[in-house]
């Protein structure tokens, strides 16, 4: 069987990766808004590469759900869809409940008190309405189970569904509302720390199931 040629040399899997996620990162915090108009030699001229990167990285986050394209017409950014966000919570909750379950047992003073840290980071993220250290410390907190359940589908299914909740986040932790999320952390590590699994990954459910999104915002 003759060898399969490669489909792309590691420089260009490179660039289409960091085209990706810098685009990403953009329409994540808000940079690139809702139906914002997205042109590929404006992309490659912002990112200093070529346009095949960028076509081949739209085309991955018109998969994830975050740019639409019509071929040969025009690509946007996606409108605040409520029911797409109301899906990736769902299973986002269900993942995350999973991480916390499979985490909980493994867990040492070290983790607990990482996720403590983080919390605490949280707070103070929410009393200054610093919106992006806020997201920062949550998904530094919500980590800390997910990267010690070492469940690879786990991860993967995050990594697509998380960036369609960070939108949604940062909705809700400019609001008092994302108040309630350190309390219900706070649940989440004294249950941990007492090796209760089954508790702790009912609030972990809970505290994702917890955002709201104002559906007069959405499409």
């Amino acid at each position: 069987m003759p060898v399969p040629r490669q489909s792309a040399s590691p420089q260009r899997r490179l660039l289409r990766d960091d085209a990706f996620t810098a685009i990403r990162a953009a329409i994540v915090d808000g940079t690139l808004q809702p139906e914002e108009r997205l042109v590929d030699a404006e992309l490659s001229e912002w990112l200093g590469v070529s346009r095949t990167p960028i076509r081949e990285a739209l085309a991955r986050l018109d998969a994830a759900g975050l740019v639409r394209t019509r071929p040969g017409q025009y690509t946007i950014v996606s409108p605040l869809d409520t029911r797409a966000m109301t899906d990736a919570q769902g299973v986002a909750a269900a993942m995350h409940e999973l991480a916390v379950r499979d985490a909980v047992p493994h867990m040492g003073p070290e983790h607990i008190a990482a996720m403590r840290s983080a919390n605490e980071r949280f707070d103070a993220a929410l009393h200054d309405a610093d919106v992006d250290a806020a997201i920062a410390s949550d998904d530094a907190f919500h980590d800390v189970a997910v990267q010690l359940c070492a469940n690879q589908a786990v991860r993967a299914v995050l990594d697509q569904y998380s960036p369609l909740l960070r939108r949604m986040e940062r909705a809700r932790f400019a609001s008092s509302i994302g108040r309630d999320s350190v309390a219900q952390h706070t649940r989440m590590v004294d249950l941990a720390e007492a090796g209760n699994a089954e508790g702790a990954a009912r609030e972990a459910r809970l505290n994702w199931l917890a955002l709201t999104w104002d559906s007069t915002r959405g499409d």
